[in-house]
Formats: structure tokens, sequence, C-alpha cells
């Protein structure tokens, strides 16, 4: 019996707060949760759900706040900065990679990989030889993620 209580109870655990009916008023506003709920069902106290208050919010976080063309930007250019090889100094939008900043190809591909890991998504090879400046990278980004602002 228990065993069906408690199996209940934390499936129950999901949907709202559990809480013990036997405990005083104070104690009832805590949620029982793992050990606290073993505890309380050890001792002979029953559990009672009781739903998420009226008025109560409770945050969600599922996704990231949408770009804009100004966050890709800042984005590409912090992620630039951290390379090792490129002086922050010297970095603009329009720095040419291998012709500004004196990059080679190798790096230019680490730099298309530190942009992938940044942004969540591959840039094909084809596309990624192409992306020579950051400007370039930022316009392309902002165009797989139909940004236009």
């Amino acid at each position: 019996m228990a065993a069906r209580v408690l199996s209940r109870c934390v499936r129950s655990l999901n949907r709202g707060v559990l809480l013990c009916n036997r405990c005083d008023v104070t104690h009832t506003q805590l949620p029982l949760t793992g050990h606290r709920l073993v505890s309380h069902l050890a001792a002979g106290h029953k559990p009672l759900l009781q739903q998420t208050p009226a008025g109560m919010q409770w945050r969600r976080y599922g996704d990231l706040p949408p770009l804009t063309l100004e966050s890709i930007g800042d984005r590409v250019l912090y992620v630039l900065k951290l390379y090792d090889k490129i002086n922050p100094e010297q970095l603009q939008v329009t720095s040419h990679f291998m012709k500004d900043l004196g990059l080679d190809s190798l790096d230019q591909v680490e730099i298309i990989m530190a942009m992938e890991d940044e942004f969540g998504f591959e840039i094909p090879d084809a596309e990624a030889e192409k992306l020579m400046t950051p400007d370039e990278i930022i316009q392309y980004i902002a165009d797989k993620k139909d940004v236009y602002e």
C-alpha cells in the first residue's frame, strides 16, 4: 500500500507540489521531495497533492532570445577576439582574415568551427571557404537563421 502511495505521489510531483496533511501549517508550505517524502511516509503521514496556487508564476527556459544582426555581430566578434592568433586591437568587421590579420587557411577552418559551435549549426565546406571576413560570417549566419533586422 505504501509503495503504491509513494509511486503515485512521486508521479504527481510533475503536476504540482506534494504536501503533507499531518504537519502543522508552516510546514505544509514546503514541497515534499526525496528524503523528506520517504521520512514522512515512514512516520505514517499521508501526502496530499496541492496544485500550484493561483498567481504563482513559473519560469520556463526553452529557447534563447531571438537573434538580431547586432547580437550576431557581437557574438562573432567575441569569438574572434578569443582566438589566440588574432590581435583584438586589429580586428574590425571588415578585416580580411589572411590579408589583414595574417591568418592561414587552417586558422580560417578553426574560426569556422568555432562559429559552428557558437551558433549550433554546421557550415558546409564549400560555403566556409568563401567566408573571409567577420562581416561575411555575420551575413551568412543571419541568412541561415532568417534574421533581417
